[in-house]
This record gives C-alpha cells, sequence and structure tokens, in this order.
C-alpha cells in the first residue's frame, strides 16, 4: 500500500476528560487546526486536521503522543489519544507530568505493547481496578476476531463507563477528512484557533473565575507554581526548537502560559 494510501486511512482522535470550556484554552495553545466537540458526560474531543501530522514529520503514534502530552501537562485532566492508519492502531494516555504511556495493535489485531500502558490508562482515567481492569487485559490478548479498529472500539467501550460518549461518525477507521466532516455537523462543533496572547490571557482569568480553582489561584503557593512553570515550560520549548520537535515544543508552551497566566491572575486579584 503506497504512503497516500496510508495517509487517507488514517485518523486521530483526542479525547479528553473535562468539558470543552476547560479544553479550549490548552486546545487554543496547541496552534493547529482543531474541532472541539462534547463527547459525553465530562468528556470532549478534539479531531485535528490531516496536514498537522502531516507537517511534524513523523509517525502518527508520535504525534499523537506530543498532542496528547501538551494538552494535558499543565491540566488536572487526563487525555486519551486515540490512532489508526493502514497498518495498525493504538491508544496514549496523558496526564500532568507523568510519562505519556502508549500502545498499539498491528492490523490484524495482534498486540504490539507494553501492558503497563494499560494499567496507566487505569489509574489515569478512573477505571475500576477489577472489572475495567480486566476489560483491558483482554485487549491485549490474542484474538483471531478482533483486528486493531476493533480493538480500539473496545477501548472506547471500556472508557464509556466513565461516561464517554462519541457522538456518530468519530470511530476508528475513519479517516481524518472523514471525521472532520461528522464532527462539523454537530451543532455543538467549534473550531479552535490560537487566538493571540491577549485573548489567551483574558481566557485564562476566565475560566480561573468560573472555575474550582479560582478561589486558591493566588498567594505565595500560586506564584512559586506559577514561576516554576514558567522556567520549566520555556526550557521545554527551547528544546523542544533545538530539535525541531513541534509537540515538544506546544507542551513547553502550555506550561509556560499556565505558569505566566497563574502569576498574572494572583498579581490581578492582588491589585482588587
Amino acid at each position: 500500500m503506497s504512503a497516500t494510501d496510508h495517509s487517507r486511512a488514517a485518523g486521530v482522535l483526542l479525547l479528553c476528560r473535562a468539558e470543552p470550556g476547560r479544553v479550549r484554552p490548552s486546545a487554543q495553545l496547541l496552534n493547529e487546526p482543531l474541532l472541539l466537540v462534547p463527547a459525553g458526560e465530562g468528556w470532549s474531543a478534539l479531531i485535528p486536521g490531516e496536514d498537522s501530522w502531516r507537517t511534524e514529520g513523523t509517525d502518527l503514534a508520535t504525534a499523537t503522543a506530543g498532542w496528547a502530552h501538551a494538552l494535558a501537562v499543565a491540566e488536572p485532566w487526563p487525555v486519551v489519544g486515540l490512532w489508526w492508519d493502514a497498518v495498525g492502531a493504538g491508544f496514549v494516555v496523558a496526564a500532568g507530568f507523568r510519562r505519556t504511556a502508549g500502545y498499539a495493535w498491528v492490523a490484524d489485531g495482534t498486540p504490539l505493547g507494553d501492558e503497563a500502558a494499560m494499567t496507566a490508562l487505569r489509574a489515569r482515567t478512573g477505571l475500576d481496578p477489577v472489572l475495567d481492569g480486566a476489560a483491558l487485559d483482554g485487549l491485549t490478548r490474542p484474538d483471531a476476531d478482533a483486528d486493531a479498529a476493533a480493538r480500539v472500539r473496545g477501548l472506547i467501550a471500556v472508557l464509556s463507563r466513565t461516561g464517554l460518549h462519541l457522538p456518530p461518525g468519530l470511530a476508528p477507521g475513519v479517516p481524518a477528512d472523514g471525521l472532520r466532516a461528522s464532527a462539523g455537523a454537530l451543532p455543538a462543533a467549534e473550531a479552535v484557533y490560537w487566538p493571540g496572547w491577549r485573548e489567551a490571557v483574558r481566557a485564562g482569568f476566565d475560566a480561573a473565575d468560573s472555575g474550582r480553582l479560582g478561589a486558591w489561584m493566588r498567594g505565595p503557593r500560586a506564584r512559586a507554581l506559577g514561576a516554576g512553570e514558567v522556567v520549566a515550560g520555556a526550557a521545554l520549548a527551547l528544546w523542544g526548537r533545538r530539535r525541531g520537535r513541534r509537540g515538544v515544543m506546544a507542551a513547553g508552551a502550555v506550561v509556560l502560559a499556565d505558569g505566566a497566566l497563574t502569576l498574572a491572575y494572583d498579581w490581578w486579584r492582588g491589585r482588587g
């Protein structure tokens, strides 16, 4: 199969365990063409354009891991990235500063990954360690009747126990243009764009005021956290730039921006 055929069969879904309003600021910082839609109770889905991973210059699994890490690194909620193409499928799970874990299946459904990734998925998404753990374990065993797409559908079925509900048309095996067409037809769909730093700061203030964290995002603890994030984010972004890793650069930008917003919010509230 040609590289073009591989591309046509490829798709990515970034599943965030948070409402769209909480996901939007981090998604904007990725500066990628994304569609954002609700995906059940307490879940949102982001659908990147096909050109996004082409310009990454890397394989689909690595690009998905970079986006998931960038979305989750400065947030309290996890991100599960699903990917598939003509040669296989898999998932990654990212949460905060913890190592992003991933698992894959080849096209015929043969498992190809570290089972520790399933443990990380269960723990980071709040799945039941016994019942849900057993279902996840089943996805790591040989099954002649389950190809790669079926394996990812099985994973989605397990996550549905936490409230995930993907809208029609968002399913493993659907290529990127089909995913975006289905998502774009939903009434609640919105295109996510980089709004510029002024609007990003304003959005951060609004999210802090309306969210559960607004009451404590100030004081010595907030200043220490914000300063640490600025330093870590700047270092991460610089490292990514030197090595041409856009995903790492995006993660650094998210962390740096979150730290700057925390410091600015503390200063702004202190004036009141």
